[in-house]
């Protein structure tokens, strides 16, 4: 009988070492994590950013058109075709360089070069410029142009707008409304028919198309575009289960698949049921030692290369909207710093195919990053 109490009591201790190692070993795990240093929207570095889009806004060639002709008569410059978003490359990049300066403006209000960027502004954003831009968008073979990822940077620079408490922010919104208008109409025609969600990495990721353009009808309430979204959202993504993050990235990609979905989830479920939703969905982002390597740039110069460094910034921004308020996943926050961090000191430097529109990228991130 003392020989088995003896054996217990060996058994005993040999399993509470066994315990304490393993405790000790998941403390020394997580301590082992580096933690990132916060990156900063300052004043120093919002006037740097500005300069960005201010140097290609109006910069009309080089210049990436993506029209359909059905015509001579299309044959235009790109001045004359989008009169008020010509600039920096293509469409969707001259937008979103102009709600980059909205948003500085709006956060920095002593911005260096505000006054100047505010006739730059308004001087682009008229009245006769959006009417031109609309009647671009009704034309019989631009029906689809920019659809989704120009439709929801244009809904991101109407709510800026609308959220930015200055006179200067008035006369702009009330100029941009008919082509705001015309995109919150294309997106309801659009959305029912849409049958399968396209789970790409670059512009016509349904998730991202969806989510800004969500932010949009939630700040202005309104309920015909909210509808539209989260019906199809939910009929698109509601089930989906194990993404697969170890396929991410492709080698040009500017979103991330998993993230993008799993961030406009956040936007439209309760916080109890979304919970539900990413055990299943990414049930790796809730362990603490979760890391995920950064998108690698290998050539700068290479205008699809380059999308890597916006797949960095898009993650972050991601993580950071999934994390806030949420304590179980607070621990991203410091993957999304160091996500930032990777790519951000290489935009001041870079050649056109990256500085004409990754600033924008990295002032959205940058503005989703809290100091705790």
């Amino acid at each position: 009988m003392k020989k088995h109490i003896c054996i217990l009591i060996i058994l005993s201790f040999v399993a509470c070492n066994k315990t304490n190692k393993k405790a000790s070993e998941k403390i020394d795990v997580e301590k082992s994590i580096d933690l990132e240093t916060v990156p900063n929207l300052d004043l120093e570095q919002a006037n740097k950013l500005a300069e960005l889009p201010l140097h290609c806004m109006n910069i009309e060639y080089p210049n990436k058109l993506s029209q359909t002709l059905g015509s001579e008569a299309d044959l235009k410059s790109p001045k004359t075709l989008h009169p008020a978003f010509y600039g920096c490359f293509d469409w969707h990049s001259s937008v979103h360089g102009h709600w980059s300066l909205v948003k500085l403006l709006k956060m920095f209000p002593d911005l260096e070069k505000a006054e100047y960027i505010k006739e730059r502004l308004l001087k682009n954003i008229s009245k006769e410029n959006i009417e031109a831009e609309v009647a671009y968008f009704r034309g019989k073979h631009n029906t689809s142009y920019e659809r989704t990822y120009g439709w929801t940077w244009l809904l991101k620079l109407a709510e800026e707008l609308h959220t930015w408490n200055d006179e200067t922010a008035r006369i702009l919104e009330n100029n941009l409304q008919p082509l705001t208008h015309l995109i919150c109409e294309k997106y309801i025609e659009y959305l029912p028919k849409l049958n399968y969600p396209l789970r790409v990495g670059t512009h016509t990721n349904t998730a991202f198309g969806l989510s800004f353009a969500f932010d949009y009808a939630k700040t202005v309430n309104n309920q015909a575009l909210k509808k539209a979204i989260t019906d199809r959202v939910l009929y698109f993504f509601k089930n989906d289960k194990a993404c697969p993050l170890s396929w991410e990235p492709s080698g040009s990609d500017f979103l991330s698949p998993c993230l993008e979905e799993a961030a406009l989830m956040k936007r439209l479920l309760p916080a109890n049921a979304f919970k539900v939703w990413m055990h299943e969905f990414l049930p790796q982002l809730k362990d603490k030692n979760f890391t995920w390597d950064v998108g690698v740039v290998s050539d700068r110069t290479d205008g699809h290369l380059v999308h890597l460094d916006g797949v960095n910034f898009s993650r972050a921004w991601n993580l950071n909207t999934i994390a806030n308020g949420m304590p179980e996943y607070n621990h991203l926050k410091n993957l999304a710093n160091k996500h930032i961090n990777y790519s951000l000191p290489s935009i001041f430097n870079d050649d056109y195919m990256g500085s004409h529109w990754l600033g924008s990228f990295a002032i959205y991130a940058l503005s989703t990053v809290v100091n705790d």
